[in-house]
């Protein structure tokens, strides 16, 4: 396990423009970090970018489906996101702008059914 990222915990931040950069929210709260989530904080914080921010949050009240992970204006949640993940998120969604289906959080996004008529 990596050295705990810095962080102050914040209310989540007011972003109503479609045009402002993206913001990923890291839950770094009990339940989250006990799951991991200071390790995939850190693996965000890893790959700067100017395309988005990142900042550890408290609790986004997901609570045993973390470590959550939240990204806004769009408001796309991911859940139990491990550190190894993290590239494919920045890569497909933050950069490619293509949400990491298998990784959302099915709580709030619903899963895209596969019907084949072969």
């Amino acid at each position: 396990m990596s050295k705990n990222p810095s962080f102050t915990a914040v209310e989540e931040p007011k972003i109503d423009s479609s045009d402002s950069p993206k913001c990923v929210v890291v839950c770094q709260h009990r339940r989250c970090a006990n799951l991991g989530s200071r390790d995939v904080l850190t693996a965000f914080l890893a790959n700067p970018s100017t395309k988005f921010s990142v900042i550890g949050s408290g609790c986004l009240k997901q609570c045993g489906n973390g470590p959550m992970v939240r990204i806004l204006p769009e408001k796309t949640w991911y859940h139990n996101i491990k550190p190894e993940q993290v590239t494919t998120l920045i890569k497909q969604h933050l950069l490619g702008g293509k949400p990491v289906t298998q990784l959302l959080y099915p709580r709030f996004h619903t899963q895209p059914t596969n019907h084949s008529t072969d």
